[in-house]
């Protein structure tokens, strides 16, 4: 006889998934057939922090998750191969952290930005961490958070040696569940392990040669915290490809563009060329950041050839 069961997937690895029930029980699981043909375009159609549904056969100690919960949110990016489908990196989350540094090694802009667009669209709140600021030129780091504390978003200056930043961070993830994200190298793993030294997780160094992170997180894992709460500690992630975004709706996503965007002339304003733009106005007179506005063309122009 079948027993079935609702928890937690705390690790995924595309062919098997761990889960974590309410009492704290975990079970290795496979996932049943049909739930890869649902039509969702997604690399991966079970994740972590999906509430699955779990049956396990009676003296059996393997599950099948057969079915999962709507999900409230979740962060999307464009699968790596740059097709149609989608790779969903964590579900049901109550804040993201992005990771970032300014060298060593180097976060592009339009990464920032395309990720912040994702957080936006799926209504999950976003904190950056200006992570290794110990390292960082102090002027670069005053023009990053200028840019982005003036569109709105909280940056925390995090350095682990000096241990800066890392109280706060850790009040931001007392009692949430968590997920924390960036590219390879800018010390995700570093940050959660010295939160909460009583995890086992991998950590790396930056490749002198090429002055790039290693991957030292392989698959995304849900790790519980000794204060409570949660946090998701993602593999590096290189790109950040946008789906299911559309044109019209993309400055949206903008929190400094959606402020000013009620003074257009047009209702159907798309902020590239129109007259009477609120936002080219803003741009011009540096209330908008030019990178920031700089990244929205660049979406624009860059995704189009995706949408066909």
């Amino acid at each position: 006889m079948n027993r079935r069961f609702t928890a937690t997937v705390v690790r995924a690895t595309g062919s098997w998934y761990d889960v974590l029930t309410d009492d704290g029980t975990a079970l290795r699981c496979r996932i049943r057939g049909r739930l890869r043909l649902k039509g969702v375009r997604s690399t991966n159609p079970v994740v972590v922090g999906d509430v699955v549904s779990c049956e396990v056969e009676e003296g059996d100690g393997e599950g099948v998750i057969v079915d999962i919960s709507p999900r409230r949110n979740y962060v999307i990016r464009r699968a790596s191969n740059l097709s149609k489908e989608s790779h969903i990196i964590a579900a049901n989350i109550d804040r993201a952290l992005l990771m970032v540094t300014l060298q060593s090694p180097e976060t592009p802009p339009e990464f920032v930005d395309r990720f912040l667009v994702t957080c936006e669209a799926y209504k999950v709140p976003v904190t950056i961490l200006l992570s290794k600021v110990d390292l960082q030129d102090p002027e670069a780091v005053a023009a990053f958070r200028a840019v982005y504390e003036g569109a709105g978003y909280e940056v925390l200056e995090v350095s682990v040696p000096e241990g800066r930043g890392v109280e706060e961070v850790r009040g931001l993830l007392a009692g949430h569940t968590t997920l924390v994200s960036g590219n390879s190298g800018v010390g995700k793993s570093t940050l959660i392990q010295t939160i909460d030294p009583s995890l086992e997780i991998r950590t790396g160094e930056i490749s002198e040669s090429h002055h790039k992170g290693r991957h030292t997180t392989t698959y995304s894992t849900m790790y519980p915290l000794q204060g409570g709460g949660a946090v998701i500690d993602t593999p590096g992630i290189k790109g950040f490809g946008l789906i299911d975004i559309d044109d019209a709706e993309l400055w949206h996503y903008f929190p400094e563009m959606m402020r000013t965007a009620p003074g257009c002339r047009f209702y159907n304003c798309t902020h590239t060329h129109e007259p009477g733009c609120a936002v080219i106005e803003a741009v011009k007179a540096g209330e908008i950041a030019w990178p920031r506005y700089e990244s929205y063309l660049k979406i624009l122009d860059e995704d189009e050839k995706y949408r066909k």
